[in-house]
């Protein structure tokens, strides 16, 4: 089975999963922008928010951008949004994961 479909990163050897944690860990601040960036669009009305827009806004507005803000993490902040805040998960397209 190729190595991406089983979600092994061929340079680190982690899971996008097992990234996902270590940059969430070292970078704190970005889950907590996204989620102040989506709360103010829900509570301005909208019914969805897309994380990929939520993620090119927050690069647009970090004075240098974040070092590995990786869009392969954009469903791992949406389930962690829903996780959090519950009834957000309407607004939240997700879909099966494929990788670990």
């Amino acid at each position: 089975m190729p190595t991406a479909i089983l979600g092994w990163h061929r340079a680190s050897g982690r899971t996008i999963t097992e990234q996902f944690h270590a940059f969430d860990a070292a970078n704190p601040h970005v889950y907590r922008a996204l989620e102040r960036m989506a709360a103010r669009r829900l509570a301005a009305g909208a019914t969805r928010v897309s994380l990929k827009d939520l993620f090119e806004d927050l690069r647009r507005q970090l004075p240098h951008g974040v070092t590995g803000l990786n869009n392969n993490y954009t469903s791992l902040y949406a389930r962690q949004l829903i996780d959090d805040h519950p009834r957000w998960a309407g607004a939240f397209e997700l879909r099966r994961r494929r990788a670990a």
